[in-house]
């Protein structure tokens, strides 16, 4: 870690905080983050001073941020009051991104499996967006093809659920929230989620409820997710009154792309300066473009589903995945007149993703576009989050507001 970075952090600055508080560029500023420049000695000072005069945080629960990627849980957990007070992470360039867009006044871990329970804060909230490649439709698929072992028999990634365990009997945390692919209910004819049922509510003795979220409720995007919520002590919390937009009256594609008309503030990794166009290197060659056509055409006339996603403004997009970054093929952005398809650049796979709105602060992107697609395509979808997390606020901080017609808000303690 560079000495820029640790100020940085023991400031409690996010990157994008630091540029504000400092008034360089945000190139510079990662210049100085990754040691590739020597900062400014002036800079230095500020962020001793900042350390230095950084009142103690206050929050209304604590939670660590387990198999944290790019941070779509913390993102929001935080505006209810939550502090991060642990974060693990294995890939380094998840943790780039996440350190350049959050404040982290601890360490971010590596791999959770080489870290005990003790070495772990006690915390109120646990957050954990455990791998999905093992249970996931094409990650099963995939590895049928390949003749691998899916799910628990996945070594590399389907036992890390049993890590979660271990970690939530050693620190009993007042609520616990897991999210993951829609096909673990399903997957091994049920018997791989009947394992995590009977691990997390017989063994460990917690109150679960689950609710499958289409994010199309609030993205432009179908994205079928399991949320499973525990809690250490039985209450009356329901996932059935979580009350959702109405997912066929979702957004469109029109409000996540690139207008294209210069109207918007320059990005010049995706976009030309003046026009604003995408830049062509989004664009599909004639030999990918061709090469989907013709796979495509293969399957259809096999009877099978298999080929690519063309799609408009007004459309919704298929389910963004890790390998997006592959040939784009199940996101493709229709193009005027004889011009070949394009896929989404990073940026719009931010907004897909919830985890900026056009106009509004921008999400930062330290890493190469193979990297982000591959960040996006695994996060979660941050406004469902939301919704959760908003929904459980009362439950985790033990009083609720309940709403009267006549005499205003009045303040009970949650059953």
């Amino acid at each position: 870690m560079t000495e820029f970075s640790k100020l940085r952090q023991e400031a409690g600055l996010s990157i994008a905080e630091a540029v504000q508080a400092l008034g360089y560029c945000e190139r510079t500023i990662y210049r100085w983050e990754t040691g590739e420049g020597l900062p400014r000695k002036a800079a230095l000072e500020i962020l001793r001073k900042v350390a230095l005069s950084k009142p103690k945080a206050s929050s209304a629960f604590t939670f660590i941020d387990l198999f944290a990627g790019i941070g779509g849980l913390r993102r929001a957990f935080e505006p209810i009051g939550g502090t991060c007070v642990f974060t693990s992470e294995w890939d380094r360039f998840c943790v780039e991104t996440y350190r350049a867009n959050y404040r982290c006044d601890h360490d971010v871990a590596g791999d959770i499996t080489k870290i005990s329970a003790d070495q772990i804060p006690q915390h109120d909230v646990l957050l954990a967006g455990f791998p999905c490649q093992p249970f996931s439709i094409a990650g099963v698929s995939k590895k049928n093809a390949l003749h691998r072992p899916h799910g628990f028999l996945c070594e590399a990634q389907g036992t890390l659920f049993f890590d979660v365990a271990r970690i939530i009997e050693h620190h009993r945390p007042k609520v616990f929230v897991l999210e993951n692919v829609k096909n673990l209910l399903s997957h091994d004819k049920g018997r791989t989620f009947e394992v995590i049922r009977r691990s997390l509510s017989v063994d460990l003795g917690y109150h679960i409820h689950t609710r499958v979220i289409d994010a199309r409720s609030f993205v432009p995007q179908h994205r079928e997710r399991i949320l499973i919520v525990g809690f250490r002590k039985s209450n009356k919390f329901s996932f059935d009154d979580l009350t959702l937009p109405d997912p066929t009256q979702g957004p469109r594609l029109a409000t996540i792309l690139h207008p294209e008309d210069g109207s918007e503030n320059a990005d010049l990794r995706y976009i030309e300066l003046g026009n604003g166009r995408v830049l062509s290197k989004y664009t599909l060659s004639n030999h990918l473009w061709g090469y989907l056509q013709e796979y495509a055409e293969k399957h259809r006339a096999k009877g099978n589903g298999f080929g690519f996603g063309l799609v408009g403004r007004e459309d919704i997009a298929r389910t963004l995945s890790a390998r997006y970054y592959k040939d784009g093929s199940e996101i493709l952005v229709r193009q005027g007149g004889r011009k070949n398809p394009r896929r989404l650049t990073p940026r719009e796979c931010a907004r897909l993703m919830g985890f900026e709105k056009p106009g509004g602060s921008r999400f930062l992107i330290p890493v190469s576009d193979t990297q982000a697609y591959k960040q996006f395509g695994n996060a979660v979808v941050v406004p469902v989050v939301e919704a959760v997390a908003r929904h459980l606020a009362p439950w985790i901080s033990g009083v609720r507001t309940v709403d009267f017609a006549d005499t205003g808000k009045e303040t009970r303690a949650v059953a």
